[in-house]
This record gives C-alpha cells, structure tokens and sequence, in this order.
C-alpha cells in the first residue's frame, strides 16, 4: 500500500493528489493508494481517500503502507521517519499556488542533503519513477532521525559524570 498524506494546510495539492490518481489510473501502481486529501478541490477516482485522518489513522497508514509520500511539512515526514520509512517527499511550492512561498521546497532538499534520509520530487514528473524503484533507491538509506534533546542530554550526562569522578 502507498500511503500519501498532503497535511492540513489551506491551499490544494490538487498537483500531487491527481498525479497519484492517474498513476492508479493508468495501472503503473498497482497497490492500493490511500489519500489524505487535505483543502485539495480534486476527488479522487481511483485511490482510497479522506480530507483529514485522525492521528491515530495516520499513524496506523505509516505504518501499513510500504512507501509514504508526503507534502513537505517536516511533521509528517518526521513521522514517516519514525516507523522506520523513507519518505518521498514532494513539496507545495508557490508556482503552483500550494503554498505562499518554496519554504518547504528549500526546507526538503536541506534535510535531503543533510541527512541523506529523504527522497525531494520538485519536479512532479520524477514521482513515478520514484515509486517504481523505490526499493533501489533506498536500499542505503536509513531512516534515522536526531532529537537536539537527546543529544543534549546526552553531553550533559558526560559532563556530569566527568565533574563527579573527579
């Protein structure tokens, strides 16, 4: 299953939503697709949708689905992270009046080049051969994610362990 969640914000990803549904469409996916649909205006035909899962529902399509396509929000892409998925992350950008500017664009392809823990699709053309060869494409990637308050915690403790032996 490929699970696709474009956030809540207020303007359509009328971009992606329809995109998934004609790949479905047009049988180059096979796998069920699930669709949180968000403010999008385009109703899917082909794909299973809602507007807005609760979080419990996300969380349970993060789980179940084998990839996870998400709009550029680092919460749901964190959460794709979470479980263990390497998300294919596609963007809102402003061109396309998904967004009020490319913040998330220059956010995605940031972390994607950081972390190396992401797939960035700026250009809606490359999802398909994403999706079709996804397994290769992730093969040496992890899904890892950093909390500053681990680490944090983590100094602190050698700190103090280090002023206590002494």
């Amino acid at each position: 299953m490929i699970f696709v969640t474009v956030g809540t914000h207020e303007q359509p990803f009328n971009r992606l939503v329809q995109y998934m549904d004609q790949l479905k469409e047009q049988k180059k996916i096979l796998e069920e697709v699930v669709i949180q649909t968000g403010f999008s205006t385009y109703i899917p035909r082909f794909c299973k949708y809602e507007t807005i899962f609760s979080y419990q529902e996300m969380n349970k399509y993060v789980e179940q689905a084998r990839i996870v396509i998400t709009h550029g929000g680092p919460s749901s892409f964190i959460m794709a992270l979470q479980k263990g998925k390497i998300p294919i992350v596609v963007p809102r950008q402003k061109q396309f009046g998904e967004h009020v500017n490319d913040h998330q664009l220059d956010f995605a392809r940031t972390v994607a080049g950081h972390y190396k823990n992401i797939l960035v699709i700026s250009d809606i053309c490359g999802l398909e051969e994403t999706i079709l060869n996804y397994e290769n494409l992730i093969k040496d990637m992890t899904a890892r994610t950093e909390s500053n308050n681990e680490s944090f915690n983590k100094g602190l403790e050698a700190i103090i362990n280090a002023l206590v032996k002494h």
